[in-house]
């Protein structure tokens, strides 16, 4: 038995509509929801099988296709901007004062990389000049695995350094 898809469509169009203005609380996006569902149903008829509820079926689909263009929404996550003059962005938000430089300075921190054992200082100081891990590895003759292994470890030991002297 081959069912007709046009003709349940047409049969479960106010339903689905209805389903889909749920989703969607609007009635433009709940139409254009409809019709994407339509396409797809229509396109996929040939995975439809027979005896399965065609309007659960129909439901799951508009349900997914929802989901996933919700999801794209999301991902793209885009601001609009519909100010006139680029001022009016940063309008009264107060700026907020850094207080990186009171608890430790630079030279603190210097002198902290400069206490690492050359091994670890030098790979993870050429890092920090912006160089590639790449670079680094031929500029100093050691594998690749090697410079991102001291350059970890050199962080690592740096964060302990800062820890004990902020405790």
């Amino acid at each position: 038995m081959v069912i007709d898809v046009e003709k349940n469509l047409v049969e479960y169009r106010s339903a689905l509509v209805a389903f889909a203005n749920s989703l969607t609380r609007n009635l433009d996006d709940a139409n254009d929801l409809f019709q994407e569902t339509s396409y797809k149903i229509i396109k996929n008829q040939d995975k439809y099988k027979n005896g399965t509820n065609f309007r659960a079926w129909s439901y799951t689909i508009m349900r997914n296709i929802f989901i996933n263009n919700y999801r794209k929404k999301k991902r793209r996550n885009l601001l609009i901007d519909e100010t006139d003059n680029d001022y009016y962005l940063d309008y009264n938000q107060g700026q907020v004062a850094n207080q990186g430089e009171h608890d430790l300075r630079y030279e603190e921190l210097m002198k902290m990389v400069n206490s690492l054992n050359n091994d670890f200082r030098v790979p993870f100081v050429m890092r920090y000049s912006g160089y590639k891990y790449d670079e680094i590895a031929d500029e100093l003759k050691l594998p690749l695995g090697t410079i991102k292994s001291r350059i970890h470890f050199a962080r690592k030991k740096l964060k302990d350094m800062i820890a004990k002297e902020s405790a």
